[in-house]
């Protein structure tokens, strides 16, 4: 699986235990739902202050987003 692919799907399961919508990450994050949704489907590139922007706006740290198997 592509680092995109993983990126998007742990936003997708963070977003999802936070019982947040698409929209409501993205005002959060200050970013663009379609940018949230294009990231979640793996086919869009992240950059490293968009994974944080999403991180803080889901409670976590880089180290707890990061902190999956399929990381390591």
């Amino acid at each position: 699986m592509e680092i995109k692919s993983k990126i998007g799907n742990r936003i997708k399961e963070l977003r999802e235990i936070k019982q947040m919508s698409q929209k409501d990450l993205a005002y959060s994050a200050d970013l663009d739902r379609s940018y949230i949704a294009s990231v979640e489907n793996g086919k869009r590139n992240i950059s490293i202050v968009n994974i944080e922007k999403i991180a803080v706006a889901l409670g976590v740290s880089l180290k707890e987003f990061f902190n999956k198997q399929e990381f390591n």
